[in-house]
């Protein structure tokens, strides 16, 4: 036998030395990937809160600029899919909430649950129909505040309003 042929015999195969890397690699990879996929229910939440935050700020702007009023359909999900909504003629848009429990707090404090469209209107001296909008989705909750003088939107990303 040639000595080439028994040295190619002999380093069939990987060494542990390579087996160990390999493993390391693959164990540092996980271990940054696994926490990012732990929060992505988190900052879908969060992407709904803004999506919703941004819509009213786009009504109250939309008022102010047009003269004109400017609604915001908020529509809860049902059992049955969602509602038969026709937004009013200044309608500045519709937020359909999917898999999120909508309730509304009044001006009175007096908070309830979104069983039907709930229309929020910016007027062009930049009041609004006012009260907060809470969004919740298991543990998660956001609120977002309507100031009923100015139209200014706060919003809380991820409280514990339960």
């Amino acid at each position: 036998m040639p000595i080439s042929a028994a040295n190619s015999a002999r380093n069939r195969g990987f060494t542990l030395l390579e087996v160990l890397l390999v493993l390391a690699i693959v164990g540092l990879a996980g271990a940054l990937l696994v926490p990012r996929l732990g929060g992505l229910d988190g900052r879908g939440f969060n992407v709904e809160v803004r999506s919703a935050a941004n819509l009213l700020n786009h009504a109250r702007r939309n008022a102010v600029v047009t003269g004109n009023p400017a609604t915001v359909g908020f529509v809860p999900e049902t059992e049955d899919g969602e509602f038969d909504y026709n937004p009013p003629i200044f309608s500045a848009g519709v937020y359909n909430a999917r898999n999120i429990e909508l309730q509304f707090q009044d001006s009175t404090g007096m908070r309830e649950p979104v069983l039907e469209p709930l229309e929020i209107t910016f007027f062009p001296e930049g009041g609004s129909t006012g009260g907060a909008l809470l969004l919740l989705r298991g543990e998660l909750g956001a609120r977002i505040e309507i100031d009923p003088f100015t139209g200014r939107i706060y919003a809380n990303e991820q409280e514990s309003i339960r």
